[in-house]
């Protein structure tokens, strides 16, 4: 995400193909947390049992600015890596610009057209041709909950926004913080993003977000989101500012908070520390949004190359991000789901068959929606727009809901 003023990690891997096959691949990606550090290692474990070199270069943060400022630089430069993380709008940016691929060769001998959903293949294309790898499918709206922290406040697991004031009012008498956050601005859409489904619902969410509809993005549904959002601050401890969002899981994994709104990359941090879904954390939808499925897909885009021995292991490197055994032990590692629909599913938890299952059936009944977040809603320059008005919302000393809804419509139509 290229416009985002926040820390971001690049990871530069080196990949030497083979001794027969002497071509190199560069990635650029930031996968630095625990538990997305340990899925970066299966591909690193993949690529060197196939007689592969792997050389990395990792700064910590969170993910996109500072990669895709080393990218532009790269690729106008006429050395661009072999793929880089990138993901949403953005592939169709750099598709227009003529830097990417075609993978259909690869894409037709390993029948991705047949194992991935429609909804991520569309993503995948441009101009009708692949030109971008699917990793996984991660679940945005999602509620992480302490329940030794809930018992000990007298709380109840929330299932409405109702439900997660009241118990947010138990937590923080008991002396607790009731919602772990991280004062990053993409952390404030992600919260932003749960709130505004469950008050405008999936129809008006896409409609909002996707279709940026001025009348929904102005009007009484939308101020009331704000008005909601506004209300997460009073559960929010005073010192959420520039921490980290694996930082603020930690305070739940630690007790010290009781709930946390993220994605499913969060369970990643709770499997690293050895906890267990159902019995040290539970997983839930975001308050407000059962049945409802705020998607984001990882996703690597390849680069046009010049040597032919790194475009072979190029598309060697395309074949093993979707092979079923990386898709497995990555995803069990990184708290996602697989993207393929042809997986065996049995040695996924309860949090991961909950998250496919849904996957499943809110693509074809209408509560499948991209995360604003993420980066899968819209262009980068309407979700930059975003950003800066929720973001000066949240840090306000005294915001004004109405203002704000007014300001967003505002934002979002001069970024279009």
């Amino acid at each position: 995400m290229k416009t985002f003023k926040r820390a971001l990690p690049v990871l530069i891997l080196a990949l030497s193909a083979s001794v027969a096959s002497a071509g190199e691949v560069e990635v650029l990606h930031w996968w630095t947390s625990g538990g997305e550090a340990k899925s970066v290692s299966v591909l690193k474990q993949k690529i060197e049992g196939q007689g592969n070199t792997w050389k990395d270069f990792a700064v910590a943060g969170g993910g996109g600015e500072s990669a895709m400022t080393v990218l532009k630089t790269r690729a106008v430069s006429g050395n661009p890596p072999s793929a880089a993380q990138i993901k949403g709008h953005d592939i169709q940016e750099w598709g227009k610009l003529g830097f990417l691929t075609d993978l259909s060769d690869v894409a037709d001998a390993e029948h991705w057209d047949q194992v991935l959903p429609e909804v991520v293949t569309k993503v995948m294309k441009y101009d009708g041709n692949y030109v971008a790898v699917p990793v996984n499918v991660h679940r945005v709206n999602w509620l992480w909950v302490n329940p030794d922290v809930l018992k000990k406040s007298g709380a109840k697991v929330p299932t409405t926004l109702d439900e997660f004031f009241i118990a947010a009012e138990k937590v923080k008498a008991a002396g607790f913080v009731p919602l772990a956050h991280g004062g990053q601005p993409w952390q404030d859409i992600t919260l932003f993003e749960a709130v505004a489904l469950a008050v405008l619902g999936a129809e008006d969410y896409q409609k909002a977000f996707v279709d940026l509809d001025m009348d929904v993005l102005s009007g009484d549904k939308m101020t009331e989101v704000f008005v909601q959002f506004n209300k997460m601050r009073d559960y929010i401890d005073p010192q959420y500012r520039g921490r980290s969002w694996n930082a603020a899981t930690l305070m739940v994994i630690d007790g010290q908070a009781a709930m946390q709104i993220m994605g499913d990359w969060a369970k990643g941090e709770f499997a690293a520390a050895g906890k267990v879904p159902g019995k040290d954390y539970l997983c839930l939808a975001a308050p407000g949004t059962e049945g409802q499925f705020t998607y984001n897909i990882d996703s690597f885009a390849f680069f046009k190359l010049s040597d032919e021995e790194n475009r072979k292991a190029q598309k060697q490197l395309a074949r093993t991000i979707l092979d079923k055994d990386f898709q497995e032990i990555f995803n069990l590692n990184k708290g996602s789901i697989p993207v393929r629909l042809d997986m065996d599913m049995s040695k996924f938890d309860q949090c991961a068959l909950d998250s496919m299952a849904t996957f499943r059936s809110t693509s074809t009944n209408g509560e499948l929606v991209p995360s604003v977040s993420q980066g899968l809603a819209t262009t980068s320059y309407v979700q930059a727009a975003i950003f800066d008005v929720v973001t000066n919302f949240f840090n306000a000393k005294s915001p004004d809901p109405q203002q704000a809804a007014g300001k967003l419509a505002r934002a979002v139509k001069s970024a279009i």
